[in-house]
């Protein structure tokens, strides 16, 4: 009779230590408040928003129905009169012209100064052009347009000179009217000074998240740096970009005092932006709000609701760009 042999079994491991029970109220309370908090101030900047449209929709609707004019292709500006006649359209081609010229001037520069700081400039040289880019945008805006009138102004009177002679033919840089230089080409100029941090500071950022691994890959090919710069890091900034552009153009939309200051304002549509006058939404409100009875004040309200509407599409439009980027959105985050 065959004998069994019993088979050796592995002891079996020891059971792990119970851990005690985490208190369920300990790391939540600091959630719930930090959740609400950040609830209750996304909802308090919709009622602030909400509240600042509903203000300025009354408003701008108890003067258009007095409005004997058209609002919105009317040439003159005259509440006080009798019928009152006011309208925008010279303000909003001017306040649009201004911005265009910002824009094809900042933008190209903007960039190129963000190429420089991120993939030329030495480490010990970009550094103090980035403070020095930035430390513009914390500038007075009362300050750009002091330093435009008494300086800008002024010199650019010897541009405006060159430009009729040379570029007059295009029509738009056809001189038609002696004057100093207080156009909408100069609001443009100064402008594109005021939004040249802004679109510097968002693009250089955008530049420096290229990743590294497409830069070094395009040189192991044999690509030159500026080979490498069109096609790794512009294409995948391209967004980051128009973004920072769209945001700049936020600023050179609503921008008041700097205008003010330089511009020689006049109610006349003109394409030859050499030529001094024109207006601004920003401009003529604060020009005239200090002068004007309930009424005209209801009219230049009816005008920022303009400048609101305008303002928050283009805001809006980057919000969209950027979101089409989640490394920009912060969706991964």
């Amino acid at each position: 009779m065959a004998s069994t042999t019993p088979i050796d079994t592995p002891p079996a491991p020891p059971a792990p230590p119970e851990r005690a029970e985490r208190p369920k109220s300990t790391g939540r309370t600091g959630d719930k408040i930090f959740v609400g908090l950040s609830r209750g101030s996304g909802i308090l900047l919709l009622v602030i928003m909400a509240s600042i449209a509903v203000f300025l929709s009354y408003r701008a609707a108890i003067a258009i129905s007095k409005d004997e004019g058209n609002f919105l292709t009317t040439f003159d500006w005259n509440p006080a009169g009798d019928p009152p006649v006011f309208g925008i359209a010279v303000l909003l081609f001017g306040t649009v012209v201004s911005s265009i010229i910002a824009m094809v001037i900042a933008v190209p520069i903007a960039v190129g100064i963000a190429l420089f700081i991120s993939h030329y400039a030495p480490r010990r040289l970009a550094a103090p052009i980035a403070y020095v880019i930035d430390l513009l945008a914390a500038v007075p805006s009362i300050v750009y347009g002091i330093w435009g009138a008494l300086v800008l102004v002024p010199y650019l009177e010897g541009l405006n000179l060159w430009l009729d002679q040379f570029f007059g033919w295009t029509y738009i840089f056809d001189k038609t009217e002696v004057g100093v230089a207080r156009s909408l080409f100069t609001v443009g100029v100064l402008l594109a000074i005021m939004i040249l941090p802004i679109v510097t500071s968002v693009s250089r950022e955008v530049f420096l998240q290229v990743p590294k691994m497409n830069e070094e890959a395009a040189l192991a090919l044999g690509a030159t740096r500026w080979e490498v710069i069109r096609l790794s890091v512009l294409p995948f900034g391209r967004s980051g970009i128009i973004s920072a552009s769209m945001l700049g153009l936020g600023r050179a939309l609503g921008e008041t005092m700097a205008v003010a200051t330089v511009l020689s304002p006049s109610f006349i549509i003109s394409l030859h932006v050499l030529n001094p006058g024109g207006g601004t939404f920003a401009q003529n409100i604060a020009a005239k709000f200090g002068e004007a009875d309930e009424f005209g004040r209801d009219a230049l309200i009816a005008s920022g609701l303009v400048l609101f509407v305008l303002t928050l599409l283009v805001n809006g439009a980057a919000r969209l760009i950027i979101a089409r980027r989640k490394e920009y959105s912060g969706a991964n985050a």
